[in-house]
């Protein structure tokens, strides 16, 4: 597997925020819903030759497998995918953290959602950081994460922590389902807000995550069907 970063802009001493899909695909409406709040400007992307070339037009908009963004009144740089190549986990992480090293971040902030057994109605958020300073911040709006299995992307810059200079803060969200989840989005976003002051106004949050959740399904949707279109159109050396 091969992975090609293209940075149009090298911004100083950013935070990243990234997300990928995961459960509830917290990590992919939570990234979604910051770049149109933030309203960022597109800086780059990521071309990972496992996903399928296909990008999606929303609003005009088009949205790539793998984008980058970033916001200069809070200088975050924001990573958003809608769409991850099998077992590619550890490969972007070290394209997370050729990213952090270019643009000298001072955290990568990493948006993953967790599976929950005992639905409550409601989703506790929770945190893992790699930065002792960085604990009395986070329990403002989160709570430590003391047992779990964490996959993917953020599981392998977790697991690699060590490699890498660049402090390394995860926020879980609790979710009860597979499919998109909103509200366990809307309360990562609460969170963020608390942690990076980024003045969100949580009371139309939830409608906009929501919004965001729809949105999703249509694109994910669309890219499905055009995949499966894609293949079908295939030669095929056996008729």
């Amino acid at each position: 597997m091969t992975t090609k970063l293209v940075l149009k802009k090298k911004p100083k001493v950013v935070t990243i925020i990234e997300g990928f899909p995961g459960i509830g695909l917290v990590g992919t409406i939570t990234t979604e819903f910051l770049t149109e709040h933030l309203k960022t400007e597109k800086i780059g992307s990521v071309i990972v030759d496992d996903v399928p070339a296909i990008i999606a037009v929303h609003g005009s908009k088009v949205v790539e497998p793998i984008s980058i963004h970033y916001n200069k009144k809070y200088n975050i740089v924001i990573i958003h995918s809608i769409s991850l190549g099998k077992g590619t986990g550890w490969d972007m992480a070290d394209v997370i953290q050729d990213i952090a090293q270019q643009l000298s971040a001072k955290e990568i902030i990493s948006i993953e959602g967790v599976g929950s057994m005992k639905p409550t109605g409601t989703a506790n958020v929770f945190y893992y950081t790699t930065s002792d300073k960085n604990k009395q911040k986070l329990e403002r709006s989160a709570k430590p994460l003391k047992e779990g299995i964490v996959v993917g992307v953020t599981g392998a810059l977790l697991a690699r922590r060590e490699d890498y200079a660049t402090p390394i803060t995860a926020f879980f969200a609790e979710t009860q389902s597979q499919l998109p989840d909103s509200k366990s989005s809307a309360e990562i976003i609460k969170a963020l807000d608390v942690y990076l002051n980024l003045a969100v106004d949580p009371k139309p949050l939830l409608k906009q995550a929501q919004q965001f959740e729809g949105k999703l399904k249509d694109l994910m949707l669309q890219a499905r069907k055009t995949s499966d279109l894609q293949k079908k159109k295939q030669p095929s050396y056996f008729g």
